[in-house]
């Protein structure tokens, strides 16, 4: 689960984690009430107005309806307001959105830490995520602060390192230490970044997060190690151990028909491809996405609806997948397990009346408990269904249908 960087930002500075302070605002007129009391708490007199979505690229990005950055400066209080006003209610285009954007419904009002009139602040990227490869939480950090970290890969992999923590142990002193003595950091700055690591290190592991990405971390000229930026994506898998970080979530940032899915107990990703897949099971999903494949399509989504398919799964299921305008096939693919296939067959058919007027292809291919009988259903149904019992000619008759 993705939250907005004003969330992150809180839930660090919960953990010590030192942060560049901010109020979020919905309206121009909060933004200014919100940058008063940052000047009165901070001292600030100049403010960034950052756009809240859930996507990098932010200060490059461009708002379409108003031409702003979705991350810009205001030198004055009387700047606020006309620069959020700019940003609230626009749509904005970074190259991590796609070229339809998402709406900005918050801004942060966050103080100027970069001191106006002084010299030498430096950023730096710092991440924390877990390398699947080896089992083990890596630390990645890289003297580029500032730019995306795949750019930084590409043209200068050597600037990027990485530490890998023990989960028997957790992170170490020396660990924390060898970081900020390759970041070039020395005296108070870099005291203060083997703080900084750790307290991170704390908030990642506390939260069950499965990345943190604090890009970019700035050592001020005066020596403080600030997070600039926060990117926080907890596990799904472990948030029923923290309410407090599940009402976090807002899903007007996530895609529609997966928050959906998500209310009828589905596992729905939406695809680039032409042929919708319902299936049982990760692993059985995964294969039939590979199926399509082979036969010369691609799929237009993942989408698991579990071991107890029914037919009120079945039908969301179809919902969810045709409200995909790309989609020019649906293949179900279900083993009958825990769940019998000839209810399922029953299920699809029933979902099929009451949805009506399907002008796309469906296959089913059912295979497993009373799978002949799940057939048998859906040859008798005499809708414009084909049923398969092998794989094999589930995939051609996908072929078949986008031909």
């Amino acid at each position: 689960m993705n939250i907005h960087e004003y969330q992150g930002k809180e839930l660090l500075k919960s953990f010590g984690v030192k942060i560049q302070e901010g109020i979020v605002a919905d309206t121009p007129e909060g933004a200014t009430d919100a940058a008063k009391k940052l000047n009165e708490e901070t001292g600030t007199s100049w403010y960034v107005v950052k756009a809240q979505i859930h996507a990098g690229g932010r200060g490059k990005g461009i708002v379409q309806e108003s031409g702003s950055n979705g991350v810009v400066l205001a030198k004055s209080l009387d700047e606020v307001a006309p620069k959020a006003e700019a940003i609230l209610g626009g749509t904005l285009v970074t190259h991590q959105t796609g070229a339809e954007g998402k709406v900005v419904n918050k801004v942060l009002i966050a103080q100027d830490v970069y001191y106006p009139g002084e010299s030498d602040p430096k950023e730096y990227y710092l991440s924390i995520l877990l390398d699947r490869a080896k089992g083990w939480n890596v630390i990645m950090a890289s003297t580029e602060g500032g730019m995306d970290i795949e750019t930084v890969a590409e043209e200068t992999p050597e600037k990027i390192i990485k530490e890998w923590i023990d989960p028997k142990v957790g992170l170490q002193g020396f660990q924390a230490r060898k970081v900020a003595f390759q970041l070039g950091l020395e005296g108070q700055a870099f005291k203060e970044m083997v703080k900084f690591i750790f307290s991170l290190y704390k908030a990642y592991e506390a939260s069950d997060a499965s990345q943190f990405e604090i890009n970019p971390v700035l050592k001020t000229s005066d020596n403080q190690i600030l997070a600039v930026d926060a990117k926080v994506n907890l596990d799904d898998n472990g948030l029923f151990r923290h309410k407090d970080l599940l009402e976090l979530r807002d899903i007007t940032e996530e895609d529609p028909a997966e928050v959906e899915a998500g209310e009828f107990g589905l596992s729905y990703v939406k695809l680039d491809g032409n042929v919708g897949c319902m299936v049982n099971g990760a692993g059985l999903a995964m294969a039939t996405m590979d199926i399509i494949k082979l036969s010369g399509g691609d799929p237009a989504n993942f989408l698991d609806v579990g071991g107890t398919a029914n037919a009120e799964t079945v039908e969301a299921g179809f919902r969810i997948i045709m409200k995909d305008p790309n989609v020019k096939a649906i293949l179900i693919n279900i083993f009958g397990g825990i769940v019998r296939c000839d209810r399922v067959a029953n299920g699809v058919v029933e979902a099929y009346k009451k949805i009506g007027n399907i002008e796309i292809p469906i296959i089913v291919r059912l295979q497993g408990t009373n799978a002949e009988e799940a057939a048998k259903i859906i040859n008798e149904s005499g809708l414009a269904v084909e049923s398969a019992i092998v794989l094999k000619d589930a995939a051609q008759k996908v072929q078949e249908a986008l031909a």
